[in-house]
C-alpha cells in the first residue's frame, strides 16, 4: 500500500517535470527570420525599430506575446519584438511567401484600423498561426455551422431580458455618418482589392 502511494507520487512528480520541461523548451525556442523585418522596441508597426533584421538570423523566443508579435532575443544580445509571420522555425526556414505577407497586412489593418498612426494592444487571436494561401483557397462553406450560429440568435425581447439581468443601462449614440461614395473595386484571382 505504502509502495503504491510512493509509486503514483511519483509518477505525478515526473509527469510535472517533464511538462515544466515542454514549457521551458517552449519559451526559448530557436527560429529563423522568414522575411526580413524591424526587431521592435514595442508590440506594434509604430513602435521604434532596434535593429534591422535580414531574412535567415537566428532568434531565441523569450517567451512573452501580445496579439501577433514575440519577444525574441537576437545572437548579438539584443531583446525586442517581431511579428510573427515573420519568423519560423528552422525547420520552416523558407522565406515567407504572399500568403504570409497578405495575413500580416490583415493583422496589421485590425490592429491600427484604417487610420493606422496609434498604438493599440491586439488581442490574439486563435489560428494566428498556420493559416497560408493555400489554406484559404481549399477553404469550402460549413453550412452546419451557419445553422448553428442562427440557433444562438436572439431576438429584441430576449436581448433586453438578458440587459436587464447584467445590470446594463441602455445609452443614445449618434449614428455613423454615410461614407462617401467610392469608385468601384474588383478583387483579383490572389484575393486582393483592385482599384479601378
Amino acid at each position: 500500500m505504502i509502495l503504491s502511494k510512493f509509486n503514483r507520487l511519483h509518477g505525478l512528480v515526473s509527469c510535472a517535470l517533464l511538462l515544466a520541461g515542454g514549457l521551458v523548451q517552449a519559451q526559448t525556442e530557436s527560429l529563423l527570420v522568414k522575411r526580413a523585418s524591424e526587431l521592435r522596441e514595442a508590440p506594434g508597426e509604430s513602435a521604434r525599430s532596434q535593429a534591422a533584421l535580414a531574412v535567415l538570423t537566428p532568434v531565441t523566443r523569450s517567451g512573452g506575446r501580445q496579439g501577433a508579435w514575440i519577444q525574441v532575443r537576437t545572437a548579438e544580445g539584443a531583446s525586442g519584438w517581431v511579428h510573427m509571420f515573420d519568423i519560423g522555425s528552422a525547420a520552416s526556414a523558407a522565406p515567407a511567401g504572399v500568403g504570409a505577407n497578405a495575413l500580416r497586412g490583415l493583422t496589421s489593418f485590425f490592429n491600427k484600423g484604417s487610420a493606422g498612426g496609434a498604438t493599440v494592444t491586439a488581442t490574439s487571436t486563435v489560428g494566428i498561426r498556420g493559416l497560408g494561401a493555400e489554406d484559404l483557397a481549399r477553404a469550402q462553406p460549413n453550412p452546419a455551422a451557419v445553422v448553428q450560429a442562427e440557433a444562438l440568435r436572439q431576438d429584441a425581447d430576449e436581448a433586453r431580458q438578458f440587459a436587464v439581468s447584467a445590470a446594463l443601462t441602455s445609452r443614445a449614440v449618434e449614428p455613423l455618418p454615410v461614407p462617401a461614395q467610392t469608385q468601384p473595386q474588383t478583387v483579383n484571382s490572389g484575393g486582393f482589392v483592385n482599384n479601378n
